[in-house]
């Protein structure tokens, strides 16, 4: 039996279905590996957090976790909201627009948020990620004779206002972040966007 003749049909009819089995085994491969990518039922659901507004007092701050974040609730009284646009506090400031700032569209205004009266923020200091502690009472020595109250990082002393806009002269860069949120009723608040 002579082995010089090849017959080239059949060789490449091997090649192309050697190609064929090998691209529906990728295939094959490639699905579970993309799906391991889609984010699961658990996760989906750590994506929002539902927070009740009901037992927020005028003036306090709660605490909620989000995506491994804290994140800050603060129902802001009426004298509170008066420092916002005061010439004194927004002297002082370094983007009192937030122009430079991580924010939605909805938060671009002097109080950072949909209503005046509701503060929700990434409660994270924007120089190195320490947590800022909540001083609402004007004075002391956490910023200066100006003070109005706000935000004051101890860990290298950044001071925010009550919207959580940096001051100058802090070590902080920008505004403290604001995530995407929205009222679902009046006494219900629901922050990140469903998937």
């Amino acid at each position: 039996m002579s082995t010089d003749s090849v017959n080239p049909n059949r060789r490449r009819i091997l090649n192309w279905t050697a190609g064929v089995v090998g691209a529906v085994g990728v295939g094959y491969a490639a699905v579970p590996f993309i799906r391991s990518m889609s984010p699961s039922a658990a996760v989906q659901a750590k994506a929002t957090k539902t927070v009740d507004l009901t037992k927020i007092e005028p003036g306090q701050r709660i605490t909620v976790s989000w995506q491994g974040k804290p994140v800050w609730i603060v129902r802001r009284t009426p004298e509170m909201l008066e420092t916002l646009e005061d010439p004194a506090v927004v002297d002082q400031l370094k983007d009192p627009d937030s122009s430079a700032s991580e924010q939605p569209d909805f938060a671009a205004n002097p109080h950072r948020s949909r209503e005046p009266e509701w503060l929700v923020m990434v409660a994270i200091c924007t120089h190195l990620g320490c947590i800022p502690s909540y001083n609402p009472e004007p004075g002391g020595d956490f910023w200066s004779a100006k003070w109005e109250g706000g935000f004051f990082c101890p860990c290298h002393g950044s001071g925010y206002d009550f919207s959580g806009r940096v001051m100058a002269g802090s070590p902080a860069p920008r505004n403290m972040a604001v995530p995407f949120y929205e009222f679902l009723s009046d006494s219900e608040l629901r922050i990140g966007k469903p998937a």
